[in-house]
């Protein structure tokens, strides 16, 4: 099942091999990722075409740019994309700001493969329908 229609997801993890097992992973569901080793490095692709990806898989601790400070970032540039947090320390969502809650979502490291797809699943259906079905 290819996902390309619902645009591409942009991955930033100073981990390398995490990033390629996540990048190849979600290749292999049929989504388009752009992977990126650093915050600087993803915010340069980001900036260039905001409104191509529909989602951002961002660790939150990285040497040159949090994923807090980051995501800030692009849903400023565009308050539509979805991003999905992660890291090994917990963290909790309700320190940002309320406007942005909606669009994040927060993944613990370790995590099965099955947990990230079914986060990216959530996040780019959310993304789609905005109005829950009640």
């Amino acid at each position: 099942m290819a996902h390309t229609e619902s645009g591409r997801i942009l991955i930033v993890d100073d981990e390398p091999a995490l990033l390629a097992v996540m990048e190849q992973y979600l290749s292999r569901l049929g989504y388009q990722v752009l992977a990126c080793r650093s915050g600087r490095q993803a915010w340069q692709s980001f900036e260039s075409q905001p409104s191509s990806y529909a989602l951002v898989i961002a660790d939150i601790s990285m040497p040159d740019m949090s994923g807090q400070q980051l995501l800030l970032k692009m849903l400023d540039l565009n308050p539509g994309i979805s991003i999905l947090l992660c890291s090994g320390y917990p963290f909790d969502l309700s320190i940002l700001p309320a406007s942005v809650q909606s669009r994040v979502s927060f993944l613990q490291k370790p995590f099965a493969p099955k947990m990230l797809a079914a986060a990216v699943e959530q996040l780019l259906r959310g993304r789609e329908s905005p109005e829950p079905p009640s």
